[in-house]
């Protein structure tokens, strides 16, 4: 990379990173790697909050997210974690079908007992 290329990416580094060569080409060199390996995190950060979600909104029907995903599996229903994540945030009803669907298409999920709903006043 030539001179002005390396500064303008390292426009915004702190002390003489940002205007001494050498030290500009170090730091916008590992800025470079940071970024091409956390594109990658980041997908992976992503699946696991999707997880997460899905997880928390199967137990408050009783079920667990393995037994859930398996569940869907049998009945060959393909709906991806990103999808299945956002249901159970914003279509509380329709997911709540898919744990139905779920709960009777495996049978490890027809012994849960759902627990009693809080009420709030």
């Amino acid at each position: 990379m030539n001179k002005d290329k390396i500064f303008k990416l390292a426009k915004g580094f702190r002390g003489r990173a940002k205007n001494c060569i050498r030290i500009a080409r170090e730091r916008v060199e590992k800025a470079l790697q940071y970024s091409y390996r956390d594109r990658r995190n980041k997908k992976r950060d992503m699946r696991s909050l999707w997880i997460q979600r899905i997880n928390a909104g199967t137990r408050v029907h009783g079920v667990n997210y393995g037994n859930f995903m398996h569940g869907l599996m049998k009945e060959n229903i393909q709906l991806n974690r990103k999808v299945l994540s956002e249901l159970s945030m914003h279509e509380p009803y329709s997911f709540k079908s898919l744990v139905d669907i779920s709960r009777n298409a495996f049978p490890g999920n027809k012994n849960v007992v759902i627990p009693p709903r809080k009420v709030a006043f």
